[in-house]
C-alpha cells in the first residue's frame, strides 16, 4: 500500500491530516506536478484524471480523490469517526464537507490556477478574468462559516470531523492563491487557531 502525491498540493494535505487524526501511516511516493509528472502514463493507469493523491493498494487497486481515499480509512479504523456516527450527524457532515469544497475550496483552487504565474504552463488557458470572479466567492463563504461557527465549535456540529480538515486546508490554501480573509470573522479566527493548533494540522 501507498499513496502518491505531490505534498506541496492541497488536496494530499487533506489525507495526511485525516490519517495523522487517525494515527494511521501510509508510505507516501512523491511526484512533481511542476514537472508533469502526473501526466505520465503510469500515473495516468492509476488516474486517468491525472490528479493527485493516489491510494495505491497491494493488489494493485487504485483509489483517487481525496475523500473518498479517507473514507476507505474512516471503514477501516473507525475510530474516532471523522464521517459521524449517527445519521443526523454523518448527513450534517456531509452537508457541510460539500459546501466547504464547492463553495470555498474550488473558489479559491480557482483563484490560484487562474491568476497565479506558476500555473501558466499547467492550467492553459489561464482566464484572469475567471480567477477574479471566485474571490469574492471565497470570501462570500468565509461569512457564512463564521456565523455558522458562532453556534457551535467545529464546522458540522459539536465535534471534529472531515469537514474542519477540508475547511483548514482551503483557509490555508487563501494564501498562496493570494485571497485575503476578510477582518471581523472572529468565530472563523477562533475556529482557525484552535484547528491549526491540533497536532494532524502539522502532519
Amino acid at each position: 500500500m501507498k499513496i502518491i502525491e505531490d505534498g506541496r498540493a492541497p488536496n494530499p494535505r487533506r489525507v495526511h491530516i485525516f490519517l495523522a487524526e487517525k494515527g494511521i501511516t501510509v508510505p507516501f511516493e512523491q511526484i512533481d506536478i511542476m514537472k508533469k509528472e502526473h501526466k505520465s502514463g503510469a500515473f495516468a493507469a492509476y488516474n486517468p484524471l491525472q490528479r493527485v493523491p493516489v491510494l495505491v493498494l497491494d493488489d494493485g487497486t487504485a483509489i483517487s480523490e481525496s475523500v473518498a481515499i479517507c473514507r476507505y480509512f474512516e471503514e477501516l479504523h473507525p475510530e474516532p469517526a471523522l464521517f459521524g456516527t449517527t445519521p443526523l450527524e454523518r448527513a450534517r457532515i456531509e452537508m457541510w464537507n460539500r459546501r466547504v469544497e464547492f463553495d470555498l475550496f474550488w473558489p479559491i483552487a480557482q483563484c490560484f490556477r487562474h491568476l497565479h504565474p506558476a500555473m501558466a504552463e499547467l492550467e492553459v488557458p489561464q482566464v484572469p478574468e475567471w480567477g477574479e470572479a471566485n474571490r469574492p466567492r471565497a470570501q462570500a463563504m468565509l461569512a457564512i462559516l463564521d456565523r455558522a461557527l458562532a453556534e457551535q465549535p467545529f464546522i458540522a456540529g459539536e465535534r471534529y470531523s472531515i469537514a474542519d480538515i477540508t475547511a483548514l486546508v482551503a483557509v490555508d490554501f487563501m494564501k498562496p492563491a493570494r485571497i485575503a480573509r476578510p477582518a471581523g470573522l472572529d468565530h472563523l479566527e477562533r475556529w482557525h487557531a484552535e484547528i491549526s493548533a491540533r497536532p494532524s494540522a502539522k502532519a
